[in-house]
């Protein structure tokens, strides 16, 4: 039962998702937003592009040394949001919740090289979230690494990587006029128990 109910979860999460692809009139329908926190509790939230989940959990890339990537190394917890504000009749909002883990070499590589090229070579010259004096200076970067790998794959730089979300917790939230909303939370407790609850709105 309690399996079910984490499959349960994944399928609504991919159900809702699918249909905030197919013509909702989403931008970006999956942008998630991304919080985390040091370990002394101060929280940073960004926006973020998912790009794969399974039962794993849900899967982002980026630096490993960014602002995110350091503090996700150093309190291996985040919790995920995305927001269909034209989904349905008043919006949906899904809410996951986990541990992180770094993704394996391989997953990485494999998705890097599925990369735009141009992608590929802003990844290599990006010190992300470090100090530029300058949008020359990245431009500069950015021909320096052109150059380099000219007529060549661009090999995934060190530090570049993914994160894996694995769910700990899922809430789905069904807009509704008046705020009369539908709100489902599944959650595993320590012992790997799954349940499903409704919430108050």
């Amino acid at each position: 039962m309690t399996t079910d109910l984490y499959a349960e979860a994944l399928v609504t999460f991919a159900e809702l998702f699918a249909e905030a692809k197919a013509g909702s009139g989403e931008l970006e329908p999956n942008a998630m937003t991304v919080a985390t926190a040091t370990p002394d509790g101060r929280p940073s939230a960004r926006t973020v592009l998912l790009k794969s989940f399974d039962a794993r959990g849900f899967v982002f890339y980026t630096h490993l040394h960014s602002h995110k990537g350091r503090e996700l190394q150093a309190n291996p917890y985040a919790a995920l949001l995305f927001l269909w504000r034209s989904l349905r009749a008043a919006g949906i909002q899904v809410r996951i919740e986990g541990a992180v883990e770094v993704v394996g070499d391989d997953e990485a590589d494999a998705y890097f090289a599925s990369r735009p090229r141009p992608s590929q070579i802003g990844a290599c010259a990006s010190k992300q979230s470090d100090s530029l004096d300058s949008a020359e200076e990245f431009e500069q970067r950015i021909a320096e690494v052109e150059q380099q790998f000219a007529g060549r794959d661009v090999p995934r730089p060190d530090g570049w990587s993914g994160f894996r979300v694995v769910p700990d917790a899922f809430e789905f939230w069904y807009g509704a006029d008046f705020r009369l909303h539908e709100r489902w939370r599944y959650e595993r407790d320590p012992a790997g128990t799954w349940s499903k609850r409704m919430l108050f709105p």
